[in-house]
C-alpha cells in the first residue's frame, strides 16, 4: 500500500494543471476579490475584514478543489482503462486503494492552502497569532476529508464522460452555496437559510470561527461529521456495488 500512495503523490506533483487549480488558482481569486474593497471594510455579521473573510474562503476552496476534482474523475479513469480491476488481482485491499487516494489529494491540498495564506500575510496585510495561523491550516485540511470521501463516491457513481459534469456541477453547486466566493451574507434570505445547511458553509465556518478567536460552533462540527458519514457510506457501498459488478 506505501507503493501506491508513493505513485498516487508521484502522479498528483506531476500534473501541471492539476496542480495549477488546486494551489495557484484559489490563490489569484483570493487577491482579484479582495482587491474589490479596502482592507477596513467588514463583511455584515462577522465583524471580519473582507480580506481576512475571503482567506480562508479561498484556502477551503483550493483544498476542495484538491480532494474532490482530484479523486472523482481519476478513479473513474481508473476504472474505465482497467486499472483498478488489476489492483484487485494484487493483495491490495479495497481500503488501500481509497486511501492512497486520500493521501494523495490531502498532500496536494496543503499546498494549496499554504499559498493562500502567504498572500493574504504578504499582499493583504492579514494579521493572525500563531495558534491561529496553525489552528486555521489544521481545520481546513482536516476538514478537506468530508470532500475527499465525496470525490470518492462521484468517482464510482459516474463512469467516462459523465464523470466531469457531475462533477463540475457538485463542486460549483457546493463552492457557491457554502459562500465560497462571496458571503452568504449578501444572499437573499430564503437561500441564506439553505446556505446555512451546506457542508462548505460549515467547513468555511470553522475557519471563521477560529479568526475570531472563538470555538467553532457546534452544529457546524455536527453538519460536517454527518457529511462525512454520508459520503464515506455512500463510497463505500458505491465501492462494494462497483467490485460486485465487475
Amino acid at each position: 500500500m506505501n507503493s501506491l500512495i508513493k505513485l498516487e503523490l508521484a502522479r498528483a506533483l506531476r500534473n501541471r494543471k492539476f496542480l495549477f487549480f488546486s494551489v495557484i488558482y484559489p490563490s489569484v481569486l483570493f487577491l482579484l476579490i479582495s482587491s474589490t474593497s479596502d482592507s477596513a471594510t467588514k463583511v455584515d455579521g462577522t465583524g471580519l475584514t473582507l480580506p481576512t473573510y475571503m482567506m480562508v474562503s479561498m484556502a477551503s476552496f483550493g483544498a476542495l478543489t484538491a480532494v474532490l476534482m482530484g479523486n472523482s474523475e481519476r478513479i473513474a479513469k481508473e476504472r474505465e482503462n482497467g486499472w483498478v480491476r488489476q489492483l484487485r488481482l494484487t493483495t491490495l485491499p479495497g481500503r488501500g486503494y481509497v486511501l492512497a487516494k486520500t493521501a494523495s489529494a490531502a498532500v496536494v491540498s496543503l499546498p494549496s492552502i499554504v499559498v493562500v495564506f502567504v498572500c493574504a500575510a504578504a499582499l493583504k496585510d492579514v494579521r493572525l497569532d500563531a495558534w491561529q495561523w496553525c489552528a486555521l491550516t489544521g481545520a481546513i485540511w482536516a476538514g478537506s476529508l468530508v470532500f475527499a470521501a465525496l470525490g470518492v463516491a462521484i468517482g464510482y457513481l459516474a463512469d467516462g464522460d459523465a464523470v466531469r459534469p457531475i462533477t463540475m456541477i457538485t463542486y460549483f453547486g457546493l463552492s457557491i452555496l457554502g459562500g465560497l466566493w462571496w458571503p452568504t451574507a449578501t444572499f437573499p434570505s430564503w437561500l441564506r437559510g439553505i446556505a446555512e445547511w451546506a457542508p462548505t458553509h460549515a467547513y468555511a465556518a470553522l475557519g471563521q470561527a477560529i479568526e475570531q478567536s472563538q470555538a467553532p460552533h457546534a452544529k457546524d462540527i455536527a453538519i460536517l461529521v454527518a457529511f462525512f458519514v454520508l459520503f464515506t457510506g455512500g463510497a463505500a457501498w458505491l465501492y462494494r456495488k462497483d467490485t460486485l459488478k465487475a
